[in-house]
C-alpha cells in the first residue's frame, strides 16, 4: 500500500490570511461584546481635520486605543484634551489594517459626571423594568385645556417662554403656576409634594413640568426616584420639558409626554387659536374648489355629450343639461354662501362665549346685582324699623296701664318695715311705734306707728275699717 503524498493534508487545511483573520477577530468582539462605559484618562489626542478624534485611553496598569468619528463627536459639550479624566461609551471593534485593539466611542462625558450617569442608568433601567415607562399608562392630553398647571420655578426663563407661548396660541387658557424649587437639595421634595398636591386638588386639566437646560448634577432633581413615581401615580396628563433638547431625565421617560423646550411644551397643550381659523378658511377653500372641479367636470361632460350627439340635434337634452347645470351653479353659490354665513355666525358665537367669558363683564353683574340688593335690605329695614317702633309703643302703653306708678299716682302707697323692708299687708304684720316707710307716687314718708286698725273684710275701702288699738 502506498503513502499518501505529504500534501494532500495541505489541501484539507482551512488556511487564513491576516485580512481574513483580522476581519474575522472584528466580527467576533464587535458581535460578543455590547456597548459598554469605559473611564480613563485621556493621552495622545490627536484631531485631523476630518473632525474625527483619535486618542488613548489609559489607567495606572493598562491602556487602549480610541477613535470617535465626526458625527458622534459633535455632540460634546466639553473640548477634549490630554490629561483629561473622561467617561467614554464605546463598542469593541478591531482596526484591520493594522490588526490594534480599538474602541470606537459613541458617547464620552467629563468622568465628573460618571457616577451621576450610572445612577441615572441603573435607576432607569429598574423603572423600566416595573413599568414605569410603558406606553399602556401614558394618558392622551386634552384637546382644548381650561386651565394648565405649570410646575417651576417662578423666576426661571422656562416659565416666561411658556406664558409668551400661550399668550400668542390660546390667550383664553388660564396658567396656575406652582413654585417649586428646581435644583438643590430641596427640589426633590418639594417637586414630589407638588405634584401630589395638584393631584388631589384636580384644578387643572394637565401638568407641565418644566426648567432650563443645565449640566446633569443641575438636572438632577428630575431623576430622582420620588419625582418619577409621583408623575406615575398623578391621574392628571404631565408633560415633560426639562433641560435642552439633548437633556433627558427620569422624569422624560415617566411623563405622558415629553418635550425638547419648555416652548414645545406649550405648543403641546395649547391649541393653535390663528390655526383654528386658517384651517376653517382652509376647509372653505377646498369646498370652493370642490364645486369649481365638479362644475367643470360637469362642464365637460356636457361637452363630450354635444360632441356625441352632435348629429341627432338633441335640442331638448342639451336644454335639459344647460338647466341643469344652472341649477347646479345656484346651488353652488347658495351653498357656498350658506356655508359662509354659517362660518360666519359661528365666528361669532365663539366672539360672544370670549366675550361672556370676561371678567370685566361678571364684576359689572355682580356690582349691579349687590347695588340691587342695598336697595332691598334699605327698604326691608326701613320697614322692619317702623314695624318694631309701632309695636314698641303699643308695648310701653300697656306697660303703663299695669304700671305701679299708676296706682301709686291715684293716693296709693306702698309701705314697708324698716327694719328688714318686708312690705306690710295687715296691721298685725307691725306693732305700734315701730318705724315704717310709705313710698308714694313721688317720694317716700318714714312714719311711726301710733295705733292698729283691722277690718273684718279685707276688700272693705280704708274709710269704712273699723279701729282697734293695741
Amino acid at each position: 500500500m502506498s503513502e499518501p503524498h505529504p500534501l494532500s493534508h495541505e489541501t484539507r487545511r482551512d488556511v487564513y490570511t491576516v485580512s481574513r483573520l483580522n476581519q474575522e477577530v472584528r466580527l467576533l468582539l464587535e458581535h460578543a461584546l455590547p456597548l459598554l462605559w469605559v473611564e480613563g484618562e485621556i493621552s495622545n489626542l490627536s484631531q485631523p481635520r476630518s473632525g474625527h478624534l483619535y486618542f488613548t485611553l489609559k489607567d495606572e496598569a493598562a491602556q487602549v486605543r480610541c477613535a470617535m468619528f465626526r458625527n458622534r463627536s459633535l455632540y460634546l459639550r466639553f473640548r477634549p484634551k490630554d490629561s483629561l479624566h473622561v467617561l467614554a461609551r464605546a463598542r469593541i471593534s478591531l482596526y484591520a489594517p493594522r490588526g490594534d485593539f480599538q474602541l470606537i466611542i459613541e458617547h464620552m462625558e467629563e468622568a465628573g459626571d460618571g457616577a451621576l450617569r450610572r445612577a441615572f442608568e441603573a435607576l432607569k433601567n429598574r423603572l423600566a423594568q416595573e413599568g414605569l415607562f410603558a406606553a399602556e399608562h401614558k394618558k392622551p392630553l386634552p384637546a382644548l385645556p381650561r386651565r394648565i398647571g405649570v410646575v417651576t420655578s417662578p423666576s426661571g426663563a422656562a416659565l416666561r417662554d411658556v406664558l409668551s407661548v400661550l399668550r400668542r396660541r390660546f390667550p383664553a387658557i388660564r396658567v396656575l403656576i406652582y413654585p417649586v424649587a428646581v435644583q438643590g437639595a430641596n427640589a426633590p421634595g418639594e417637586i414630589t409634594a407638588t405634584i401630589r398636591l395638584a393631584a388631589r386638588r384636580r384644578e387643572v386639566d394637565a401638568l407641565l413640568l418644566t426648567r432650563g437646560g443645565g449640566s446633569l448634577e443641575d438636572l438632577w432633581a428630575f431623576n430622582e426616584e420620588a419625582v418619577a413615581r409621583a408623575i406615575h401615580e398623578c391621574p392628571l396628563p404631565i408633560v415633560s420639558a426639562v433641560g435642552h433638547e439633548t437633556d433627558t431625565t427620569i422624569a422624560d421617560f415617566v411623563a405622558d409626554q415629553r418635550a425638547p423646550t419648555p416652548s414645545a411644551a406649550a405648543e403641546l397643550l395649547s391649541p393653535d387659536g390663528p390655526g383654528w381659523l386658517t384651517r376653517i378658511d382652509h376647509l372653505a377653500e377646498r369646498l370652493r374648489q370642490g364645486l369649481r372641479r365638479g362644475l367643470e367636470r360637469q362642464r365637460h361632460g356636457l361637452g363630450r355629450l354635444e360632441r356625441r350627439l352632435a348629429n341627432q340635434h338633441p335640442g331638448r337634452r342639451l336644454q335639459e343639461r344647460a338647466q341643469r347645470l344652472d341649477e347646479l351653479e345656484q346651488r353652488m353659490t347658495r351653498a357656498e354662501r350658506g356655508r359662509r354665513r354659517e362660518l360666519t355666525t359661528r365666528h361669532g358665537h365663539l366672539a360672544d362665549r370670549l366675550h361672556r367669558q370676561d371678567p370685566r363683564c361678571r364684576v359689572r353683574e355682580r356690582l349691579e346685582q349687590i347695588a340691587a340688593l342695598r336697595r332691598r335690605l334699605h327698604a326691608a329695614l326701613g320697614q322692619d324699623l317702623g314695624s318694631r317702633r309701632q309695636l314698641l309703643a303699643a308695648t310701653v302703653r300697656a306697660l303703663e296701664a299695669v304700671s305701679p306708678l299708676k296706682t301709686l299716682g291715684r293716693g296709693y302707697a306702698i309701705v314697708r318695715r324698716q327694719r328688714d323692708d318686708h312690705i306690710v299687708r295687715r296691721p298685725s304684720e307691725v306693732t305700734p311705734g315701730e318705724r315704717v316707710s310709705a313710698r308714694l307716687y313721688s317720694g317716700e314718708l318714714v312714719c311711726r306707728v301710733e295705733a292698729l286698725r283691722e277690718t273684718s273684710d279685707a276688700h272693705t275701702l280704708p274709710g269704712r275699717s273699723h279701729e282697734t288699738d293695741e
